[in-house]
């Protein structure tokens, strides 16, 4: 008989961690330790659960590198103790957490899991009940004595996405979050339907390794009708800039006006590191396909097929703070490292 799961939930802040103050109206965090007070059905549930919470609580729009070495210490310093981990985040800028821990978790073999909510946890109508109680249920996942999901991923609205293939795609509705090019790991319904074929399997003769270094001299730029030549040399011209993230047309098609190709041939040749990916909510990028997409393929543009934007910059931000040659980082950055791209 298996021993119960141990979970550790890390609060780091947004709206799940606040309750209501019904005399005046204002959300206010809640004391974690007093977490089963708050959601008492914890008890039901086949794992012992412990908390930690962020000294000072973040709104996950000021998530930033130093605040995700943070997280991914705390999850390293507990690792061996226990069999999984919950993240409680906000939704905003959940996608690239999800997406930088990917990257910075080399040979992770247990889950981490980040959810949150759309509507406080003391709200009548609140989603946060049901996303925390089942994510730290399929953070209990086990068969054989190892945990059944092994990599870092979001749960949402009775899914579970793998991390590093999601977006967010509504600030209103409960589904608030989208995999377009991947499907979802598990579904919870009556029971949890887990698509096992689906699940990255870790090497468990590996150690975890954490990368901490985040390079952060990185752009991201989206194309649109009537984006000036003034514009794009400006951006590629930002002191110390190492790579740029360009959200092109459909299948990652770009304007072929001379003085827009010449902008980026030269900024590749001046060792620019140029990732194409499409504008596009599903779908992949697929130069050469048309012939406003040849030429970024014959300037070295990286394809960065059905990646995420938010995958994509963490990824690139990853792989900066390495070292790596640029016929390299070209090869490795059009592979599947964690599974945030089809190859």
């Amino acid at each position: 008989m298996q021993s119960k799961a141990k979970i550790l939930l890390i609060y780091t802040g947004g709206t799940i961690g606040m309750s209501k103050d019904f005399e005046t109206g204002a959300l206010v965090a809640f004391n974690f330790g007093q977490l089963l007070q708050h959601v008492p059905e914890l008890k039901l549930l086949e794992c012992d659960i412990e908390t930690v919470s962020f000294e000072k609580p973040i709104d996950s729009s000021n998530m930033n590198p130093e605040i995700l070495g943070s997280l991914a210490a705390t999850i390293e310093k507990n690792y061996t103790q226990f069999d999984g981990f919950v993240v409680l985040h906000g939704s905003d800028t959940m996608a690239y957490t999800a997406s930088a821990l990917s990257f910075m978790f080399e040979n992770l073999s247990k889950p981490v899991i980040l959810t949150g909510s759309q509507l406080p946890i003391g709200d009548l109508r609140t989603d946060a009940k049901e996303n925390l109680i089942t994510a730290i249920q399929v953070a209990s996942l086990r068969e054989n004595g190892r945990s059944i999901v092994q990599e870092v991923c979001l749960y949402f609205e009775y899914k579970l996405y793998r991390g590093n293939r999601t977006t967010k795609v509504n600030a209103e509705h409960f589904q608030a979050f989208n995999s377009p090019n991947y499907p979802c790991l598990v579904e919870s319904g009556v029971h949890l339907k887990t698509n096992l074929s689906l699940l990255l399997k870790a090497d468990f003769e590996q150690k975890l390794h954490v990368q901490y270094t985040l390079d952060t001299n990185v752009v991201i730029l989206k194309l649109f009708p009537g984006i000036s030549e003034v514009v794009l040399a400006a951006m590629l011209s930002i002191k110390n800039l190492k790579g740029i993230v360009l959200e092109t047309y459909g299948s990652g098609n770009a304007p072929t006006e001379e003085w827009f190709l010449s902008l980026i041939q030269k900024a590749i040749s001046d060792g620019l590191h140029v990732i194409n990916v499409t504008q596009c909510s599903a779908g992949s990028v697929m130069m050469g396909q048309y012939e406003t997409s040849t030429e970024l393929k014959n300037c070295g543009v990286i394809s960065g097929k059905d990646i995420t934007t938010e995958a994509a910059i963490t990824k690139l931000m990853y792989l900066l703070g390495q070292d790596h040659t640029k016929a390299d980082f070209k090869l490795i950055f059009e592979k599947s490292l964690r599974g945030e791209l089809t190859e």
